[in-house]
């Protein structure tokens, strides 16, 4: 397997999803906490990245597997294209998926064992999302559960690395016995500002499958898309939108985050303006990449003005 191949394997190109909700979280820490660990930030990072290119691989892996179509198994899929063979990519899946895990341990041990909890239900998720009798992916919880978990689940663990564990909670373990603490507020406010990457992520999800909904069905895959109808998901598509905006307002109304964070407002026609082309024309090949321009569009100015709320 060479460099480009892996690379497809893993679609490198779609790591951003998981970029920025490591970036906002890291900065997040600072502003709110006023905390930062380098070391737990880069192990972390290198862990995520891993297991996140892990994930893909086995997605695209399992898609092979199980195609009923055959021009899109044997034309379309990296395994058919580049004839790479399911035991060369299941090598490299454990691989990637061993390497994450001992990060992870690692991190636990310099945090508390509530991360391995968090961690262990994100592999968990990351590996069933295409793996297994009945995967996730090919069921309608594909969008709810992957924008919880890379939207909320990658946000809250970038910030639980940088700040100390009982400003927002704590596993103490004593065997046989355990407790818990926390902080509710704290934990509340981690959650609000992690909404707008949890509906972005899952909009590049539900895009996607509306775009697939024709192939998907062919290939025996029935998401959110098939159940709910295209009708409904484009009203859906448009919703999510409105509510990473909506978010931000509460979240500046409460006192969560900087008032600077007012001005993604600024991006609403640019938004609007993608939903009204990709709603009058969902496809694959010409308005499925607004979904991913929009996501870089508002977390990359969310990144500006979080910076600037932190300096000013």
């Amino acid at each position: 397997m060479n460099v480009a191949v892996f690379l497809e394997l893993v679609e490198i190109k779609t790591k951003l999803a998981s970029f920025f909700p490591f970036v906002l979280g890291t900065l997040y820490s600072i502003y709110y906490f006023s905390s930062f660990n380098g070391w737990n930030t880069l192990l972390f990072f290198v862990a995520m990245l891993i297991f996140d290119m892990a994930t893909t691989a086995i997605n695209n892996t399992m898609d092979y597997v199980k195609a009923k179509n055959l021009t899109y198994r044997d034309e379309e899929n990296i395994l058919g294209r580049a004839g790479l063979s399911v035991r060369q990519a299941t090598y490299m899946i454990l691989s990637m998926v061993g390497v994450a895990a001992l990060l992870g341990l690692l991190l636990t041990y310099r945090t508390n064992p509530l991360l391995l909890v968090l961690g262990a239900a994100c592999f968990l998720v990351g590996i069933l999302y295409t793996f297994g009798p009945f995967p996730i992916s090919r069921m309608p919880l594909g969008e709810v559960l992957s924008g919880l978990t890379m939207g909320f689940g990658i946000f809250f663990i970038a910030v639980y690395i940088n700040v100390p564990s009982h400003e927002l909670a704590a596993l103490t373990l004593d065997w046989p016995t355990f407790s818990m603490e926390g902080n509710a507020l704290t934990l509340l406010a981690v959650f609000l500002h992690s909404l707008p990457l949890v509906f972005t992520i899952a909009n590049i999800m539900l895009s996607n499958n509306i775009c697939d909904y024709e192939t998907d069905i062919s290939n025996h895959r029935y998401t959110l898309t098939y159940y709910i109808g295209k009708p409904a998901a484009l009203k859906l598509y448009a919703f999510l939108y409105y509510g990473a905006f909506l978010a931000i307002l509460v979240a500046v109304l409460v006192g969560v985050t900087t008032p600077w964070m007012l001005g993604v407002f600024l991006l609403f026609p640019v938004f609007q303006k993608n939903i009204n082309r990709f709603v009058a024309n969902p496809d694959k090949a010409t308005t499925f990449n607004l979904a991913i321009k929009s996501l870089v569009l508002f977390h990359t100015c969310q990144i500006i003005l979080l910076v600037i709320g932190i300096l000013y």
